[in-house]
């Protein structure tokens, strides 16, 4: 995909409010530091964290890939837990199937 299409594409998600005037200012710049191209190997970039973990290092894992706080992804996959279970699932899945450190 081409810069314009790229910046064409932001644009649009700004314009339909999916995005924030910050985001896509964010957004914007990572697009021209080249931050587009996905390489293979970043498309497996997912490890259980040693470091940061309370049971199985998975949440401090996702938190390291996705830069979000890794307490965020542990409510969240205690909300999961509470209604309906999936929580559980989805972290005994990940703790078994995700590769540590």
């Amino acid at each position: 995909m081409s810069l314009a299409d790229e910046f064409t594409r932001l644009q649009a998600l700004r314009d339909s409010g999916t995005l924030t005037e910050d985001e896509f200012q964010r957004a914007k710049a990572r697009v021209l530091d080249g931050g587009v191209n996905v390489s293979p190997a970043e498309i497996n970039k997912l490890r259980r964290s040693v470091s940061d973990r309370w049971i199985g290092g998975v949440c401090g894992g996702i938190a390291a890939l996705t830069g979000i706080e890794s307490w965020i992804w542990r409510l969240l996959l205690t909300v999961l837990a509470v209604f309906g279970g999936t929580g559980i699932l989805i972290y005994i899945l990940l703790w078994i199937f995700v590769p540590s450190d």
